[in-house]
């Protein structure tokens, strides 16, 4: 979608409370599913932490954002540079299809869904954030899923990852532009 700044973004708010995102990744669904499941592979774009692949496992995200790129976190940020584990479960698991979990990052409250479909050699990700009851919620999240999943396309074709913050803040405007109402 491109929006009257010119800014594309791919997120959709597809409920008042779930945002729906989608990229087309270089490589196959089973390299891609590694990526999401595997901690050294998934802490090259999102963070470290052990998954247990069955409904009701363990999902421990580790976020290390200042080893995503080269770009230091903006002061406002900062805490974000090492977090403590954070936990989830599993909602849903259908690999290499299916990975869906609640998020950690918000005691659970919201989930994240990932769906992968084959596209030729390349592999279809759509990704689904529910239960976010805000558009601050919504717009954090959106943005945020942005930058990892253009550094997990990096990391698959394996290029140097872009910006993470300075994606981030991009991503930031165009969603607070999409995302809030206008004023009355």
């Amino acid at each position: 979608m491109t929006l009257n700044s010119g800014e594309t973004v791919s997120g959709k708010r597809i409920a008042d409370d779930a945002v729906r995102i989608e990229r087309l990744l270089p490589g196959s669904m089973e390299r891609v599913w590694t990526y999401l499941t595997q901690s050294d592979k998934r802490r090259l774009w999102l963070a470290a932490g052990e998954m247990e692949l069955r409904l009701g496992g363990r999902v421990e995200l580790l976020f290390r954002h200042k080893e995503l790129s080269d770009e230091a976190a903006p002061a406002r940020y900062k805490e974000f540079e090492n977090s403590p584990a954070m936990f989830g479960a599993v909602t849903e698991c259908d690999p290499p299809r299916l990975l869906a979990y609640s998020w950690p990052g918000d005691d659970g409250a919201s989930e994240v869904r990932f769906e992968l479909f084959p596209e030729g050699e390349d592999t279809r990700l759509v990704l689904t954030h529910r239960r976010l009851h805000e558009a601050k919620a919504m717009i954090s999240v959106a943005s945020g899923w942005e930058a990892h999943l253009g550094i997990l396309e990096d990391r698959l074709a394996e290029r140097p990852p872009r910006g993470f913050w300075s994606e981030h803040d991009r991503f930031e405007k165009a969603y607070r532009n999409l995302f809030t109402p206008p004023a009355s």
